[in-house]
């Protein structure tokens, strides 16, 4: 902040030095004598510092919220689809057009006359584009129809191909827990992932700090997280960036990672349930790793004939519960006899959840029957 300070400094002393030397004209008129070069010099060098300081102080906020600014609207018009482009250019197009033919009988109203041409051609454009999507569908209803066929034939190019939105071509962002759960590794390994893969510094500045925190199972997580970290670095087929973001530095990482993903267009990729729905209601790409392993465990329906090892007691009286080779729950009733066995059981039920798919099943145990009647 203070190196842009003294950028902006600079040239406020330029363009204040320079404002200074052609004020002096004026001002002899004004005053009715010529200044002498020491007061010249003196004016000139008091509206560089002036401005100068002016700059320094105000040159950077004003910098990073046009830059915000031009970030915001370079996502909305990214994300807006082509027949609101079209119309709103129409509109835009016409709404200048009016200003500019009341702009002779505006500029002749004394004191504003100066002032209110502008104004009407900020407002006039602005509801010509407000007014041209409203009525988009009327709009493209009396057009050509080669017109109306050639847009609509675009826009739904556009939706098909998620790369044209910034979709799945587009980087996608991992959070903390996504690099801590691991997983990530094995996805990039089998070649469906798509890069790059954005590591944030703040990310990045996360994990370390968990690395080296005093509680012993945060320090593993950490470690854990950053082997991986390496690992996907040295094997991984896709492209993986750590990338610099300055910006929102008081918001918490999650809050970041929204911000950065709705400014690039990014997805965000993460295990954490509560940061997936968030994203989902701020309209940020979000891809849920859970629910990806949730989705390629094996269909088991009901009526099918498994074995499995019943490792513990279930909650209700004589359930007995197990668990599949990928960690889903199969909760088999009047199973609490087998304890630590291996036993067949047929399915009744399967239940999906948010944690995860849960399989009820029964015992089918013809020599062992006379136990649980």
């Amino acid at each position: 902040m203070e190196k842009a300070g003294r950028y902006f400094a600079i040239f406020g002393a330029l363009v204040g030095g320079i404002s200074g030397f052609y004020l002096m004209i004026p001002l002899a008129v004004f005053f009715k004598r010529e200044f002498s070069l020491f007061e010249s010099g003196g004016m000139i060098l008091l509206m560089a510092g002036v401005v100068s300081v002016i700059f320094f102080f105000a040159g950077p906020p004003i910098a990073i919220l046009v830059k915000k600014g031009v970030k915001w609207l370079e996502n909305r018009m990214v994300k807006m689809a082509l027949q609101d482009i079209l119309v709103g250019a129409g509109g835009l197009i016409i709404g200048l057009i009016i200003s500019n033919l009341i702009t002779p009988s505006l500029s002749r109203i004394p004191i504003v006359g100066s002032v209110l041409p502008s104004v009407a051609m900020v407002l006039l454009g602005y509801i010509g584009i407000v007014v041209a999507r409203s009525k988009k569908d009327d709009i493209f209803a009396i057009s050509p129809r080669r017109f109306r066929s050639m847009a609509r034939t675009l826009s739904g190019a556009k939706k098909n191909n998620p790369a044209a939105e910034g979709g799945f071509s587009t980087g996608k962002i991992l959070d903390t827990s996504t690099i801590i759960d691991g997983r990530i590794a094995d996805v990039c390994r089998t070649g469906f992932m798509e890069g790059p893969v954005i590591i944030p510094n703040f990310v990045l500045d996360e994990l370390r700090r968990i690395a080296d925190s005093s509680d012993n199972m945060k320090r593993n997580k950490g470690r854990r997280g950053l082997d991986i970290l390496n690992e996907m670095q040295k094997e991984a087929p896709v492209e993986i960036l750590m990338q610099d973001w300055e910006e929102d530095l008081d918001l918490d990482v999650d809050l970041r990672l929204l911000k950065m993903a709705k400014a690039t267009g990014a997805l965000i990729i993460t295990t954490d349930f509560n940061l997936a729905k968030i994203a989902e209601f701020q309209e940020v790409g979000v891809l849920n790793i859970n629910q990806l392993a949730n989705a390629l465990k094996p269909i088991v329906s009901a009526g099918e004939e498994l074995v499995i090892h019943i490792i513990k007691e279930g909650k209700e009286p004589g359930q007995g519960i197990g668990y599949l080779e990928d960690g889903t729950m199969v909760v088999v009733e009047q199973a609490k006899r087998f304890v630590g066995e291996n036993i067949s059981i047929m399915v009744t039920n399967c239940h999906t959840t948010p944690a995860g798919r849960m399989i009820f099943a029964k015992p089918k145990v013809t020599d062992r029957a006379d136990e649980y009647d």
